[in-house]
């Protein structure tokens, strides 16, 4: 019997240790994303904040989560501060997505509790190593 194969064999290919989760209106951001994130991160995508909240009330704790800004339902600043003053929740670093290039909200958010501040479109590989550096 080779112990090698044993090794292999007995690997979790898909056990990932950090959680992601993506919150945005737009399905082809969570497609984009999940393609990059999810070969190294537990990726989940939800389409909106309301969905999020129950999905983090139901005893999912990710490690990070991504939110974009313009949601319909609830925005995604809204959902920053639900975030920063729920004691259960308010450690789990953000980075907020947005379309606009505007100094003044940047600062507002980062202000807020937000961990980083990416412009769409974004660089999948850039939004990938901005992740790296906050979770390590």
């Amino acid at each position: 019997m080779n112990k090698s194969n044993n090794k292999a064999s007995d690997r979790k290919v898909y056990s990932y240790e950090e959680k992601i989760l993506l919150v945005d209106d737009k399905s082809t951001i969570g497609k984009v994303a999940g393609v990059y994130l999810g070969k190294e991160y537990d990726f989940t995508y939800l389409e909106d904040p309301i969905k999020a909240i129950e999905w983090l009330n139901e005893g999912n704790v990710p490690d990070l989560i991504i939110s974009d800004i313009r949601m319909p339902l609830m925005m995604g600043d809204e959902f920053l501060r639900y975030m920063k003053n729920n004691e259960l929740f308010k450690s789990i670093p953000i980075v907020m997505l947005s379309s606009e290039e505007s100094t003044t909200e940047r600062i507002r958010l980062l202000e807020e509790g937000a961990e980083d501040y990416i412009l769409k479109p974004f660089n999948p590989l850039e939004l990938k190593i901005r992740i790296k550096k906050i979770i390590d």
